[in-house]
């Protein structure tokens, strides 16, 4: 019997780059928020405090991604034999919550605001909008370049980003007001901030929780994988097959695999890994590999090398196995 793990780290830039990257952001924005709670209380918009509320939730996922940056990077101790690397998980569903429950304050206040408009000085929305735009967009480049294969990173990048179509979309309602009086333009655009909070809330709550319930990752098919496996020389059967994430960008795979009584066992789980890693970038596999017994082997001269329980047939190897 032969069993078998890989290591490795999907990450193409350094923790201590990611930190600078979102530091840099978390700064950008921290001081133009403040700033733009002032504006929107003078201009009586809603749509800027929507858009300050949303900035709030970006340097709050910033910090909680850069915290979660931190716990992950803990090595593995006591009952934590992966070590905490699911706190970047954490942090992204509580981005997505956070999302999500302003959402559903600013569609009352949008709709509120819709059917009984107060004034809104369209000029002041207008210039501080566009400036959000150059702030959003510069925060924007600087998580880019950060690792965004994490979930965490991710989290905070799609804070920044979304906020930055919705400052676009406030220029246009305070350009709107501006030329036309028409105020009610301004709770229109925090209805369109609202609809975005609502997507990108969606999207991480949905993505995290798959990596929590253990899912295989998104893009990855475990029968397809379970076929390749099975259709390898010297194998006979695959089951026990299991793809999970650690956490986001790190898939791991544990699987039981049987090969001809002749075979080498080593030198299949070496195939085998090689083959995981090279095509689905799995890092991290648990591969236990013994001979197979003659019930076995009579199962497999019928029907091929097998991936149970899906019992997908292979092609027949012949006598390439060495």
């Amino acid at each position: 019997m032969g069993t078998g793990h890989g290591h490795g780290h999907g990450h193409g830039v350094s923790a201590g780059s990611d930190r600078r990257y979102l530091l840099g952001a978390l700064g950008l924005i921290a001081a133009f928020m403040l700033g733009e709670v002032v504006v929107g209380v003078i201009a009586g918009s809603l749509a800027l405090l929507s858009d300050a509320a949303h900035m709030l939730t970006d340097a709050f996922a910033i910090v909680l991604a850069l915290l979660a940056m931190r716990i992950a990077a803990r090595p593995p101790r006591g009952g934590f034999t992966y070590g905490l690397k699911r706190a970047e998980i954490l942090s992204a569903q509580l981005n997505g919550l956070t999302l999500l429950l302003l959402a559903a304050y600013f569609l009352y206040e949008g709709v509120r605001r819709f059917l009984d408009p107060g004034p809104v000085e369209g000029g002041l929305v207008l210039i501080t909008a566009l400036v959000g735009i150059v702030v959003n967009v510069a925060a924007t480049w600087l998580i880019g370049r950060a690792d965004r294969t994490s979930l965490n990173v991710e989290g905070a990048y799609q804070h920044i980003l979304n906020d930055a179509v919705a400052f676009a979309a406030t220029a246009v309602s305070g350009l709107v007001v501006l030329l036309t009086g028409w105020t009610r333009a301004d709770a229109l655009a925090s209805l369109f901030v609202a609809a975005l909070m609502i997507k990108a809330g969606y999207a991480l709550i949905r993505d995290a929780g798959r990596v929590l319930m253990e899912a295989a990752p998104a893009g990855m098919d475990p029968a397809e994988i379970g076929k390749m496996m099975a259709d390898r020389p010297c194998v006979v059967e695959v089951h026990d097959l299991h793809v999970w994430e650690i956490t986001s960008g790190s898939p791991a795979l544990s699987a039981h695999v049987l090969v001809e009584p002749k075979g080498d066992c080593h030198a299949v789980r070496r195939d085998l890994q090689s083959l995981l890693h090279d095509r689905y970038e799995i890092t991290h596999t648990t591969l236990e590999v013994d001979h197979a017994s003659e019930d076995d082997l009579h199962c497999g001269e019928s029907h091929g090398p097998r991936h149970v329980p899906l019992e997908v047939p292979a092609h027949d190897h012949g006598d390439g196995c060495h």
